[in-house]
C-alpha cells in the first residue's frame, strides 16, 4: 500500500529517553548501563545483568560472577536499582568440576537484619570423594555460619558479602577445621522478598 502524501513517520529512537542505571548503595551507586525507555512507568521492573567486573573493574577473574540489578525508580535521567540475583557463570560452574571429588549443594533462605529475604544455594567441592555422613557435616557448617553472620547484617553489608566473597570465606574458615575443602562459594543468590513486602504482608 502506498503511504499517503503528508502522512509522517514516526521516529521511535527520537521518542526514547536515555537514562543512567544506578547500583544501590552496596555498590557506591556506580552507573552500571546507560539505556532507552519509552515509558518510565514501564521501566519500572525491567532487569540488566552485568558483571562483578563491570561495576569493580577489577581482577579479569570478576567476569565469572553475573549480578542482576532491577529498576525500582526513575528520577529525572537517572533509573536507580535495587540487587535482584548473584550467580556463578556457566562456564565457571563447569570449570569447577572435576572427577575424583565431591560436589555438596544445598538451598537455604536467609533474612537480613533488616527483613530483606535471600534464597542462596551454597556449592562446595573437595579433594576427594566425601561420604554421606561428613556431605552432611559440611551442610550442618555452612548453615550454622550463615544463620549466625546473615540476620546480623543489613541488605547492603550482606550484598557486599555475597559479591566481594566474605560468606565463602567464612564457611570455608569454619569447613576446613574439619574436611579439605577445595572450593566454597554462593552458586545462587536471589531476592524473594524486600522489607516493604513483608511489611505490607504483615499489615494484611
Amino acid at each position: 500500500m502506498a503511504r499517503r502524501k503528508g502522512a509522517r513517520v514516526k521516529d521511535k529512537w527520537r521518542e526514547k529517553k536515555w537514562v543512567t542505571v544506578i547500583a544501590p548503595e552496596s555498590f557506591n551507586n556506580a552507573p552500571i548501563a546507560y539505556i532507552p525507555i519509552t515509558d518510565e512507568k514501564k521501566a519500572i521492573g525491567r532487569v540488566l545483568e552485568v558483571t562483578l567486573f563491570d561495576i569493580l573493574k577489577g581482577d579479569p577473574s570478576q567476569y565469572q560472577y553475573k549480578i542482576y540489578f532491577q529498576i525500582s525508580k526513575i528520577d529525572g535521567d537517572k533509573a536507580y536499582s535495587i540487587f535482584k540475583r548473584y550467580e556463578y557463570a556457566k562456564e565457571f560452574l563447569r570449570s569447577l568440576i572435576r572427577r575424583g571429588s565431591s560436589k555438596v549443594s544445598f538451598v537455604m533462605d536467609v533474612k537480613t537484619k533488616d527483613n530483606y529475604i535471600f534464597r542462596i544455594k551454597v556449592i562446595a567441592l573437595t579433594h576427594k570423594k566425601l561420604n554421606t555422613s561428613r556431605k552432611h557435616a559440611l551442610r550442618l557448617i555452612a548453615r550454622d555460619v550463615m544463620g549466625k553472620t546473615v540476620p546480623e547484617m543489613t541488605i547492603d553489608q550482606f550484598v557486599q558479602a555475597t559479591c566481594y566473597g566474605k560468606i565463602n570465606s567464612d564457611i570455608m574458615a569454619a569447613a576446613k577445621k574439619v574436611i579439605r575443602i577445595r572450593h566454597v562459594g554462593l552458586e545462587k543468590v536471589k531476592l524473594i522478598r524486600t522489607a516493604e513486602a513483608e511489611v505490607a504482608l504483615l499489615q494484611a
